[in-house]
């Protein structure tokens, strides 16, 4: 069952830090598979993914979008 994701400001960054520090470690899993994580900024999406800081983006392109036509 998938975890909840952070509700906070704090909650978030944790996350943020605790991805990160797998990466490093060389223990983050690219999805399912048993493959590490070796680009840096494929970290980084996984961790906003899972923090729930990438959905805010898309909401403001969409209304960034809609506001130009």
């Amino acid at each position: 069952m998938a975890r909840a994701k952070p509700k906070t400001k704090a909650g978030k960054k944790a996350k943020m830090e605790k991805t990160m520090s797998e990466y490093k470690e060389g223990d983050l899993k690219i999805g399912k598979s048993d493959k590490p994580v070796k680009s840096r900024a494929q970290a980084i999406a996984i961790g906003l993914n899972q923090s729930g800081q990438s959905r805010k983006t898309k909401a403001r392109d969409k209304r960034l979008e809609s506001a130009k036509l």
